[in-house]
């Protein structure tokens, strides 16, 4: 049969090689998979679960799909924005960071049949499991603002921006080259992952300015969708003194909806008058884009909520109508903020519900929407900001966090990311709330 193929194929004229690639291609739809647990992403949740769950369940029984060759540690984007860090420091591969144990398929979901308890892929393929884990993260939506990726491929431009490893080595290229005028920061209208890095880099920016002697010719602008400088008051009391003896202007409801690279005007509106907007010159522009969970998931609307997230209980972070679906980490659509630290925190919890689903007993464990987000502002200062789901300060050290510290610094440059290569990603960190706990009988008196 095979022989009889051949000859036919080669006998009417075809390149022959093109067509075994399109028999092997079309031979791929039709692939099955099964799994006791699939996880659909790869990032910093995704990583740390499966670590967790093929440990427990044994080879093979777990599923990550994910089509990306290189894993990002993405809280280091802003230290490479600076200057501080390469890229290269930032990544390593997918095979490396995956556990052995568990079934790498290098593809994307395409869609999700939580009905069928089915997952398909890009190439076809069709994955079954007994337990989902949602852990896409969330999706860089720069092609939302008109003119801004046109701005950001323009070569030695004055566009950039922290959150893509395809740009962020433009972030440093703009701190130097700019001499003079406007430097503008944004933060979009759209829940964002790691919301303190806009900040970050604006602070680290500024410094930047004073340390090359040109911070007066150069004008610092941070517009921000939101209302307040930062989510939570403890700290954004402590940021607005340091925006006001810095002299950067902040506007808050000020959102960016086009860019204009050829005139380097930017454009906002007012978020509580979207009538009104403003156009505004730049010399440098840092565009933070809107976001959102990735389409193949907000297509499912059996999966999300309104706002397009997994519609998960907030304490165990199953979801509300599918018993055997969790998430973690940014698509989930627990109201907490969106970082490394929540996914850490949250695995514990995760991982202990999800093998007491799997058992067919009642879950136990609750996420008390911690998050952290160490706020850089400066070239030797962090303040470290860690609160729960109801804004109230969770810090873990018995010292004022609220204050500008060189050893946060240090911990967040050196020490954050040997923790997240060394221990989460392998499943063995789960947060601070141990050490927090032991660290407690010392918060006596906090100064």
């Amino acid at each position: 049969m095979a022989l009889r193929q051949s000859k036919l194929l080669a006998g009417s004229g075809f390149n022959q090689s093109i067509l075994q690639r399109n028999i092997s291609s079309s031979q791929t739809l039709f692939d099955k998979h099964e799994c006791k647990v699939l996880v659909v992403g790869g990032g910093a949740g995704g990583c740390a679960m499966a670590a967790k769950l093929s440990s427990r369940l044994g080879r093979n029984k777990v599923i990550v799909l994910d089509p990306a060759d290189k894993h990002y540690y993405q809280p280091m984007f802003t230290l490479i924005g600076g200057g501080m860090k390469r890229l290269e420091h930032s990544y390593k591969t997918m095979e490396e960071v995956l556990p052995k144990k568990a079934k790498w398929l290098r593809d994307s979901a395409v869609e999700f049949n939580p009905d069928s308890n089915t997952v398909k892929t890009s190439s076809g393929d069709s994955i079954k499991y007994d337990m989902l884990l949602i852990a896409t993260g969330l999706q860089l939506n720069y092609n939302k603002i008109p003119g801004l990726e046109a701005a950001l491929a323009i070569p030695n431009g004055k566009v950039c921006s922290i959150y893509s490893p395809k740009y962020v080595d433009r972030v440093y290229d703009c701190l130097r080259n700019i001499e003079g005028g406007n430097a503008i920061f944004t933060f979009p209208s759209s829940p964002v992952k790691c919301p303190g890095a806009p900040q970050k880099i604006l602070y680290i920016a500024e410094h930047y300015f004073r340390k090359m002697s040109k911070r007066n010719q150069i004008n610092v602008t941070y517009n921000t969708a939101l209302p307040v400088l930062f989510g939570v008051k403890h700290y954004a009391d402590a940021l607005w003194p340091i925006v006001k003896k810095r002299n950067i202007t902040v506007n808050t409801r000020r959102n960016l909806i086009e860019v204009k690279p050829e005139q380097d005007i930017a454009i906002f509106e007012n978020l509580d008058k979207p009538s009104e907007h403003f156009e505004e010159k730049y010399s440098m522009l840092h565009a933070v884009p809107p976001m959102s969970a990735p389409d193949a998931l907000t297509r499912c609307k059996q999966l999300v909520n309104e706002a397009g997230f997994v519609d998960v209980d907030k304490s165990t972070m199953q979801h509300t109508k599918y018993k055997n679906i969790f998430a973690i980490g940014d698509s989930a659509g627990s109201p907490n903020s969106k970082t490394a630290a929540s996914a850490a925190a949250q695995s514990p919890v995760v991982y202990r519900n999800m093998i007491a689903a799997l058992n067919g007993k009642p879950l136990s464990d609750v996420y008390d929407g911690y998050a952290s987000c160490p706020l850089v502002t400066g070239y030797n200062s962090v303040i470290l900001a860690e609160f729960d789901y109801d804004l109230k300060p969770l810090e873990t050290f018995p010292i004022a966090q609220n204050k500008e510290r060189y050893s946060m610094f240090i911990m967040k440059k050196d020490f954050m990311p040997l923790l997240y290569w060394k221990l989460m990603l392998t499943g063995y960190w789960n947060g601070p709330a141990l050490m927090r706990n032991m660290l407690s009988v010392f918060k006596f008196n906090k100064q």
